[in-house]
Parts: structure tokens; C-alpha cells; sequence
């Protein structure tokens, strides 16, 4: 898909505030209806999971933590549409909140705060909202995302080719302290071996994953690094201590080791789609996934999967397919 979206001339700032997702991939799907919004003069203050603020960091955007308990939540809505009222008096005569996760909870949280957000109609919260419009089936997640910005802006737009996720100065250097401290070579090759959430009920992970990273992966004669996340430290060590395993990495740092790194093979999951954000060659390994909806998004990625088996069970392809999508890459 080429990349002809162009941004019209901004108008003055206006300020939006923005509901993010409660996952990697979705947030980092995300990422270009946000940047097209800043394009559009729109100031955006974003609020989502604690991690948001270091995958974000290179756009410069606000990311406020998304507190727990209702009460709080609600708080930091307000405070945050007081804000925006102090620097534009037209901010409440407008759709003024945009709210991308699709839950009841999240569409009350923006009504208790009195703002006016757009998201999407589902489980019956469409009076909450300012605004509710359809969400697209059979699509992928991106252009769901995609969507809401052309209902904002009032005009549609081809989506971009490739996300163009930012990677700050400070997570570049924080990932050269890293290599060097852990002797890791220019273009290793990252993977990821895990994967958060299921798919109609079925795993995400790739069962020969161990198998292939101890037979296959010495054979390129690259470093091999793994940066597992929280809970997933013990199975890294033990199914992948061949690898350089690189703990308590932030989203903003892997993003950085990332852009730097030849090659990613990973799992239907978050880092996967960092990896095609920041425009590294991805192998991505799908199983029961539907890679219409949900393959990373980018140029550079290739998606192996083995044809579906009976009533759409997943059938995962073999350490074959896996290494030749590899060597078109590395050789």
C-alpha cells in the first residue's frame, strides 16, 4: 500500500484528549491515527498504561498513567478538561475526547468527566459517548483506528504504507549501553518468544519456538537476544539461555534495540509489531491469528502460518519455513 496520506494545513491547536488501549499491539497500531490528529493541529493528551509513556517518548506527546479505581480515573479526566478549557473556550462545544478501547467502563469514565468523546458503539454505551460510530469487521486493526480519525476529521484518507514509530535520543542511548555491556554485535537478531492473550481460546506461542532457537538460530552466526517481559524472566532463562537475555527492558529501549537489530522473529504480539513500527525485518509466526486483522503493519514483515486445519484450528508451519523466511533477510 503506498504511502499518499498528506496532512492539510493545521488550524490553530486544539486540544483532544485520548483513551489509549491496554495493549502493545493495539497502541502501537494506534500510533498513526494519533500522529495524523497532531498533523491536524490537534494537542493530544494521551492516557493509557504505564508503559504507554516510554513506546510513545519519541513523539513527545503527554501520556498520563491510567489510574485504577474509577474515582481517580475520573479525576484525571477532569483535571485534564479543565486544562484544555483554560487554553481553548471552544473546547466543550466540540467533540473533544476520542475513547479507542471499546469497553462500557472506559465510555463512563469520559461521561462522569463531562466530556464529549468519539468511539466506537458497543455494549450499549453509544448515549455515553459525544459521538458513536460503527467499528469496521473485517478490517485490520489499524484501519479500525484508522476509521475514527476519518469520523473526527470529517473526510477520509488512505492509510499510511508503514507506522513510523519515534525512538527517542535517550532510549537510543540507554540500548548502546546495553549492547555494549553485554557484548552484544551490530545486527543480532531479536526474538520473541512469548505472547500475551489468546485467540478464539487457542495459544499465540509458537510451540517449537525452543527448539527452533537452539537448532536453527547458531546457524546465521548472529548474536540471538531475548528481552523477556514481567512473569515471562524464568522461561527465558531456561528455554533461551543460549541467548543474550536482556531483563527489565522498557518498551522505549526494546524499540531502540530493535531498530538496530537485522532480523526479529517473534510471536503474534506486542514487540512483533514494534519491531514492523520502527522498520525492522520481521518474520512474525502466526498460528490460530487471522493475519488480515491483526499482522504487523509494514513493508518489511513477513507473516509464516500454515494453512488452517479443521474448523479453523490452528496449524503452525514448520522450523523450515520459519528459517527460509529468515534467510531471505539474512543471506
Amino acid at each position: 500500500m503506498p504511502f499518499d496520506y498528506v496532512p492539510s494545513m493545521p488550524t490553530p491547536t486544539r486540544p483532544l484528549i485520548v483513551r489509549l488501549r491496554n495493549w502493545v499491539g493495539d497502541v502501537t497500531l494506534g500510533l498513526p491515527l494519533l500522529q495524523r490528529l497532531a498533523d491536524e493541529g490537534y494537542a493530544l493528551q494521551l492516557v493509557g498504561k504505564g508503559w504507554a509513556r516510554g513506546l510513545l517518548a519519541g513523539h513527545g506527546w503527554p501520556v498520563h498513567a491510567l489510574p485504577k479505581t474509577l474515582r481517580e480515573r475520573v479525576a484525571l479526566l477532569r483535571r485534564l478538561r479543565s486544562e484544555a478549557l483554560a487554553v481553548d473556550p471552544a473546547y466543550t462545544q466540540r467533540l473533544n475526547a476520542l475513547c479507542l478501547p471499546d469497553s462500557f467502563s472506559s465510555a463512563l469514565d469520559f461521561r462522569f468527566a463531562g466530556l464529549r468523546a468519539l468511539g466506537h458503539a458497543n455494549e450499549g454505551r453509544s448515549p455515553l459517548l459525544g459521538r458513536a460510530v460503527a467499528r469496521q469487521r473485517g478490517v485490520h486493526e489499524l484501519l479500525v483506528y484508522w476509521q475514527l480519525g476519518d469520523a473526527l476529521l470529517g473526510r477520509d484518507a488512505p492509510a499510511p504504507a508503514d507506522i513510523g514509530l519515534r525512538v527517542s535520543e535517550a532510549h537510543r542511548a540507554e540500548a548502546m549501553a546495553l549492547r555494549h555491556a553485554h557484548d552484544i554485535a551490530p545486527g543480532a537478531i531479536l526474538i520473541c518468544p512469548f505472547a500475551g492473550g489468546t485467540w478464539s481460546g487457542q495459544d499465540k506461542t509458537w510451540p517449537r519456538f525452543a527448539e527452533f532457537a537452539q537448532q536453527v538460530l547458531p546457524g546465521f552466526g548472529r548474536s540471538v537476544v531475548v528481552c523477556p517481559g514481567p512473569g515471562e524472566e524464568a522461561m527465558a532463562h531456561s528455554q533461551f539461555g543460549s541467548a543474550k537475555v536482556l531483563t527489565g527492558v522498557g518498551l522505549g529501549t526494546y524499540a531502540a534495540l530493535l531498530q538496530d537489530a537485522a532480523l526479529m522473529v517473534s510471536n503474534d504480539t506486542g514487540p512483533g509489531h514494534i519491531a514492523a513500527a520502527v522498520g525492522t525485518p520481521l518474520v512474525s509466526v502466526m498460528g490460530p491469528s487471522d493475519p488480515a486483522l491483526w499482522r504487523p503493519w509494514g513493508p518489511l514483515v513477513q507473516v509464516v502460518q500454515a494453512p488452517r486445519g479443521t474448523a479453523g484450528a490452528a496449524a503452525w508451519p514448520d522450523m523450515a519455513q520459519v528459517q527460509a523466511a529468515m534467510a531471505r533477510v539474512l543471506t
